[in-house]
């Protein structure tokens, strides 16, 4: 494989951001967001960033709760967005050591959409990259990382090595990542956070990259559509072997 530099300008990405406030308040998560989508725009990807509240998004697990008793449901079109991304990375802050309840609600809608399939008949998020980024000022960067990665690669996104990153302060009420505090703006100079959201950000490009130009996983073994048609369940079929 050639280390030379790859074009990524035919990737989409999604960024959906889980804080509690609504825009315009400012949000910490975003504000590290931001160093992940500076980075693919320099690469020349279509990055979007989405801040879940702004939206009235219903609870359930149906791809349209209207159909279900809700008065109002914006995810039909958000889904449109989650759709068209090569990438998905869920940001979120910590709130007693868990993702936001904002994060746990995008993914039971992302659930709820699981079930659909491409045209190789695989389930709909096979071929396409996700990763998270967390913030805060208590512990539990890894403890949310693990439950949203894990959520995200059973519903079929690929998950890439170190699809993690994340910043926290002091523990207890303190400044949170992008205030400004004594010396500028709290965590742009922490290199641990920086190496981390770098190399989450490209390592989700080269494995969306990869999936796209081999056109996602071949659907030997995998396909609903055939397990549905009865060819490929029998492990005695001469394929098989």
């Amino acid at each position: 494989m050639s280390d030379s530099k790859p074009n990524f300008s035919d990737l989409k990405a999604l960024f959906v951001n889980c804080t509690l406030k609504k825009s315009p308040r400012k949000s910490h998560t975003r504000t590290l967001i931001d160093v992940s989508m500076n980075i693919m725009g320099k690469e020349g990807v279509d990055a979007k960033c989405i801040r879940l509240t702004d939206h009235d998004v219903a609870y359930g697990v149906y791809p349209d709760m209207t159909e279900h008793g809700a008065e109002k449901d914006d995810w039909p079109e958000i889904w449109n967005d989650v759709d068209a991304a090569d990438i998905l990375i869920i940001g979120t802050p910590i709130w007693l050591g868990e993702k936001s309840s904002v994060a746990t609600k995008l993914i039971e809608r992302l659930y709820s959409m699981s079930g659909l399939q491409n045209g190789k008949g695989q389930y709909k998020y096979y071929g396409k990259a996700g990763g998270c980024l967390v913030t805060g000022n208590e512990d539990g960067i890894k403890h949310c990382a693990m439950g949203i990665l894990y959520a995200l690669q059973h519903v079929g996104y690929s998950i890439p090595p170190q699809a993690d990153a994340g910043w926290i302060g002091e523990a207890g009420p303190g400044l949170s990542y992008g205030d400004e505090g004594d010396d500028g703006p709290v965590g742009f100079d922490n290199e641990f956070t920086q190496r981390n959201t770098t190399f989450m950000t490209y390592n989700l490009l080269h494995l969306a990259k990869m999936l796209k130009d081999n056109g996602g996983y071949p659907k030997y073994g995998n396909s609903r559509q055939d397990w549905d048609d009865g060819t490929r369940w029998n492990f005695e079929n001469p394929e098989y072997r």
